[in-house]
This record gives structure tokens, C-alpha cells and sequence, in this order.
């Protein structure tokens, strides 16, 4: 999943389908703009209006995922916290239920399966564009949930195509393939140019200096897959959402 994750999954919103084309981690392409990779889902299926829906991944993408089963198809509202204590320190953020209901719809219910928890950020980014992506189980860049889905809340994106994800973002990371975000994320810690083409679900409210330390660090070179992994690690301890 690259920029950002391996597995892929499908939500659909009251109607309208997502389609994700980033990979910031996965093989498919060499691009210091990509994000993540993730796996691929099965074919999309209705949804009544105002719900989600969650997609089984493919039998070939669901060999890396985690089931925890699936998240309620009505989705939350409203804003909420979200707490990472991880092991350099801890992080919170705002995330905006209003905009991106099924996305923390999502991570409300991963994080109440303790999905996250003991989990390490496994790649930065430091050129092109400025990011840390966490939110995997395996730490590869190829895991998470056993569904996927859509994307939604996606920046304006400019003639180029791209939009700027600015400093304290945080936003999903997916494959090439539609409908493919799960649980991988990515901080952005400098304004960064992006395919207009991720989830935005939230905005880091303290703790930026724990992600500034790891970007500082830098990264280390790519492994065979792309994945170029914070040389200062960095592991979720665990991670917490609650109502505002």
C-alpha cells in the first residue's frame, strides 16, 4: 500500500463508488509521489443510502490481511480524538466524521479491536513528498483489514491533477487498485503534492515533534518491494479513538 499499503478493500458512500490510483509502497510503480499500496477487493456490492459498505478483499490479497471482521454500515458522525502513544512519544489528532464518515467509521472500529496496537510505522518518505505511513500489522506495506474500501473527502486537485496535503495531515494510504484503503495511514509532516487521490480523515492536534524526530532521522535505502522504513523506528503502542 503505498502512499502507501497491500491491502485492498472497497467502501462505497449513499450511492457513489471510490476509486484509488496511488501506491506510495507497493511494487507497481517507482514514484516518489505515490503513497501506498494496498490489496485488491472483490467485486463492489449495493449500499443503501447514508451507509458504508466494506468489501471482502480477493482471495489472492486476503493471505496478508487481519480479520477483525467488518465495521457497521451505518457510519459514525461528528468529530472525534484519536490517542497514539507510541514508543518516542505521543500523538493526537482531530478526525472529521463529517467528512469522512466511512473512513472513521473505520478506524473507530479497528482501534476498539486493538487492530493498531503494537504496530510499527514502516515507511517515510523524505523526497518529493514528506510522509510517514503507519497502520499496518505486518509492517511490510502489504497488510491490513480483511475488507477495503473508497475513498472519500479527497482534496481539489490542481490543473496537474495533484493538490497539496499540508503539514499535520493525516490521510489514507491505498493501492492502485479502486476501492482499495484498509488501515494503512500517513502523516504528512511538510506540505506535500499529491495526486488528489486520498482520503483526508483528520488533522494532528499535538505531537508533531514526535514525527518530526523520525523525519529528521531519515530513511533508510529501499528494500525490494520500495518500502523505505524510518531509520529511527517507531512502533504504535496503541491507539485509541473516542467521541469529542
Amino acid at each position: 500500500m503505498k502512499i502507501i499499503g497491500t491491502v485492498v478493500a472497497v467502501v462505497v458512500v449513499a450511492g457513489g463508488s471510490g476509486a484509488i490510483a496511488f501506491a506510495m509502497n507497493g511494487p507497481a510503480k517507482k514514484d516518489k509521489t505515490s503513497a501506498a499500496s494496498t490489496p485488491t477487493a472483490a467485486p463492489s456490492v449495493s449500499v443503501k443510502p447514508g451507509e458504508c459498505a466494506y468489501q471482502p478483499l480477493s482471495a489472492e490479497a486476503a493471505g496478508s490481511a487481519k480479520d477483525v471482521g467488518k465495521p457497521p454500515a451505518k457510519p459514525v458522525k461528528g468529530t472525534y480524538d484519536m490517542t497514539i502513544h507510541t514508543s518516542l512519544g505521543t500523538i493526537t489528532a482531530k478526525l472529521d466524521g463529517a467528512k469522512a464518515a466511512c473512513t472513521v467509521n473505520s478506524f473507530t472500529y479497528l482501534a476498539s479491536k486493538k487492530f493498531f496496537n503494537n504496530t510499527k510505522c514502516h515507511r517515510l518518505v523524505t523526497e518529493g513528498i514528506k510522509v510517514l505511513q503507519c497502520g499496518d500489522p505486518t509492517g511490510t506495506g502489504t497488510g491490513g483489514p480483511a475488507y477495503g474500501f473508497g475513498n472519500e473527502n479527497v482534496p481539489k486537485a490542481g490543473k496537474s491533477g495533484q493538490a497539496t496535503y499540508k503539514r499535520g495531515v493525516i490521510a489514507m494510504a491505498h493501492s492502485s487498485a479502486p476501492n482499495s484503503n484498509g488501515s494503512q495511514f500517513f502523516i504528512v509532516y511538510g506540505d506535500s503534492p499529491l495526486p488528489a487521490d486520498y482520503t483526508v480523515f483528520g488533522e494532528i492536534t499535538k505531537g508533531m515533534g514526535v514525527v518530526d524526530s523520525v523525519a529528521k532521522a531519515g530513511a533508510e535505502p529501499a528494500d525490494q518491494s520500495g518500502n523505505t522504513a524510518p531509520k529511527k523506528k517507531i512502533e504504535i503502542k496503541d491507539l485509541t479513538v473516542s467521541k469529542m
